[in-house]
C-alpha cells in the first residue's frame, strides 16, 4: 500500500513509543514523511530483522537518512524514572511535545496453547499490566505535565495522544468458525491478560479525553486488528494463519503500514474535533 504524504505534521514534536519494528516503526517513519521531528523509544535500537524483512537499521537512523529529524532514547515504559526521562529528552532536543503514541506492548499467551484465567501465570498478567497499560498511564502523565506548559495553537489545540490498543480491547477472545454443527463459533485463543489490559488502555483513552478536553489534548484510541507484525508471527506458531485472515472481510491481514493513515490522522488538524475514541482498523473483524 502507497501512502501518499504531506505537511500534516510538520515541526510538531512526536514521541512514539515501541519505535524499534512493527507499527511504532513503521508510525515513526510515517510521522516523519508529514514533517514530524521524531523521538523513538524502545528497549533497543535495532529493527526486528526477523519480521516482514525489515532492515536492522535502528528507526531513528533511517529518518535520518531519508532527510528526517529523529533521536532515540532507550526506555523501559513500565517503569517511571525511564518515561520522565524520556520526556525530558524530547524536551531538551526538541524543545516541546506535541503528540505521543503509546505503542509499546506485548502479547505473553501470543503462540501459546490456550489457557483460562485460573490457569493463567501472576507475571503473565503483571508483567503484561506493566507493558501494555501502566506504560499509557506513566507517559500520558508525564507528557500531559509538558504539554500543559505550552500554549495552545490557533485551533485550542495543546497536544495528541493515540494509544494503540487492539480488537482485543472489544472483544473477549480470538474465535474461528467451525463449518459443522451449523457454522457454530468455537473460541480458541483466551488471552486474559491481554484483552483485560488492551480493554484498560481503551477506557484510559476517554478518561484522559474527558479529563483534557478544555486543555485542548486529544486522546483516542486506535484497535488494529490482525496484522503482519511480530505478535502475528508468534501466533501463527499455533493457529492457521489462512484461517485468522479469514476473519477479516476487507483485505484479510492488514499490515502496520495500514495503521500509519490513522495515526496520522488522529495527530492533525483534520482530526480537531475527535477525542475520545476507540478506532477499529481491522478489515471489518469487529463488525461481524
Amino acid at each position: 500500500m502507497k501512502i501518499t504524504y504531506g505537511t500534516r505534521l510538520k515541526d510538531k514534536v512526536c514521541i512514539v513509543t515501541g519505535s524499534s519494528s512493527g507499527f511504532g516503526r513503521a508510525i515513526a517513519l510515517g510521522y516523519s514523511l508529514e514533517g514530524a521531528l521524531v523521538v523513538c523509544a524502545d528497549l533497543q535500537q535495532g529493527a526486528r530483522a526477523d519480521v516482514n524483512g525489515e532492515q536492522a537499521i535502528s528507526t531513528h537512523e533511517l529518518i535520518k537518512q531519508k532527510g528526517g529529524k529523529a533521536i532515540f532514547v532507550q526506555t523501559d515504559v513500565s517503569k517511571n524514572d525511564a518515561v520522565e526521562n524520556l520526556v525530558y529528552r524530547a524536551v531538551a532536543e526538541f524543545s516541546r511535545v506535541d503528540v505521543v503514541v503509546n505503542n509499546a506492548g506485548i502479547s505473553i499467551e501470543s503462540g501459546k496453547p490456550s489457557r483460562r484465567i485460573h490457569d493463567t501465570p501472576e507475571e503473565w498478567w503483571d508483567t503484561t499490566m506493566a507493558v501494555n497499560l501502566k506504560s499509557i498511564f506513566l507517559l500520558s502523565k508525564h507528557a500531559i505535565t509538558q504539554m500543559l506548559k505550552q500554549e495552545k495553537n490557533e485551533a485550542g489545540d495543546r497536544g495528541w495522544i493515540i494509544n494503540i490498543a487492539s480488537i482485543f480491547g472489544l472483544v473477549g477472545g480470538y474465535a474461528l468458525r467451525k463449518y459443522i454443527l451449523h457454522r457454530n463459533w468455537q473460541l480458541v485463543n483466551r488471552k486474559a491478560s491481554y484483552v483485560a489490559s488492551k480493554g484498560g488502555a481503551q477506557n484510559l483513552t476517554r478518561s484522559i479525553a474527558l479529563d483534557y478536553a478544555k486543555d485542548g489534548i486529544h486522546c483516542n484510541a486506535i484497535c488494529p486488528g490482525f496484522a503482519e507484525t511480530a505478535l502475528l508471527a508468534d501466533a501463527v506458531k499455533i493457529h492457521d494463519k489462512e484461517a485468522i485472515r479469514s476473519k477479516h472481510p476487507l483485505h484479510g491481514l492488514g499490515t502496520a503500514e495500514d495503521i500509519v493513515g490513522a495515526a496520522i490522522f488522529l495527530a492533525s488538524a483534520e482530526a480537531r474535533w475527535i477525542t475520545g475514541v476507540r478506532l477499529p482498523v481491522d478489515g471489518g473483524y469487529t463488525a461481524q
